[in-house]
């Protein structure tokens, strides 16, 4: 049996990539890799992740776009900018907090 590692970043923190230039808001983690074995293939070799490490799926932007990703906790680095992130589906997740942190907006509707 193989010991689950603790995520080390929760939903609705704002992350950037280690090696390329993107952030974005966590809104879902896997404890493990979930992913199809064609996208882990895709990653090149010599940046590969281990798949027994929490990923995480972020709503991220680079320079050009907006886009959701599926990233490695290994590649993850918290973003200290303070920048908000500008992607169009953070409204339908997050509520912005007063501190300017995202909180998952609860799932029931009234």
């Amino acid at each position: 049996m193989h010991k689950i590692k603790t995520a080390k970043f929760s939903i609705g923190q704002v992350v950037r990539h280690r090696l390329f230039p993107f952030r974005g808001i966590i809104f879902d983690v896997d404890p493990e890799f979930s992913n199809s074995e064609e996208w882990y293939q895709a990653i090149p070799a010599e940046v590969r992740p281990a798949k027994d490490q929490p990923f995480y799926h972020l709503l991220a932007e680079n320079e050009e776009t907006e886009y959701v990703a599926y990233v490695s906790e290994q590649n993850l680095l918290r973003d200290e900018s303070g920048e908000p992130v500008r992607h169009p589906q953070i409204s339908e997740l997050f509520v912005k907090t007063a501190d300017g942190k995202y909180a998952p907006r609860s799932r029931q509707h009234h």
